[in-house]
């Protein structure tokens, strides 16, 4: 088995602890309320949101996979921190045993926040994964960000 890490960032005006909000604690609320068309829903299989939990994302009859189940390994709504593992469905297929993504919320000096990601993909057997084949998934997880982004700009007085 080997492990191929990826780092990402992505700069947003929103608050750190909004997007956290956002992204991590309320994202089974908010997914698929903005993109019904490929999230049917996000449901706790186990647990409620904290560590040890596992949700699965259902996605549209359009969708190349029906789901993915996630264990959330840790969830640090100080730090504004999370890490969570993909186990089951979509891409891990026959050549990946997992994958490991690490969120982190920072501020970034002018009220709004630096998103840094860590995605560690845990391969199986001598398969070595290539920054292209997983190009299509980091663009799909900012399109992501960007709508959460966008719908928290201009509802700045929501609750979620």
């Amino acid at each position: 088995m080997g492990v191929t890490t990826f780092t990402q960032e992505f700069v947003t005006p929103v608050s750190p602890a909004r997007m956290f909000k956002a992204l991590v604690v309320d994202s089974h609320i908010l997914v698929p309320r903005l993109v019904p068309e490929s999230v049917k829903s996000i449901e706790f299989v186990e647990g409620d949101g904290g560590a040890g939990s596992i949700t699965q994302t259902n996605f549209s009859g359009d969708s190349d996979c029906e789901y993915l189940k996630y264990k959330i390994n840790a969830v640090d709504k100080e730090k504004l921190e999370c890490r969570y593992t993909l186990i089951e469905g979509g891409v891990l297929g026959d050549q990946l045993e997992s994958i490991v993504y690490e969120m982190k919320f920072e501020e970034s000096g002018d009220g709004g926040c630096i998103c840094k990601t860590r995605s560690e993909y845990h391969t199986k057997g001598e398969f070595e994964i290539k920054e292209e084949s997983i190009r299509e998934g980091k663009e799909k997880a900012m399109g992501v960000y960007k709508l959460v982004e966008a719908y928290l700009l201009a509802n700045p007085d929501e609750e979620l």
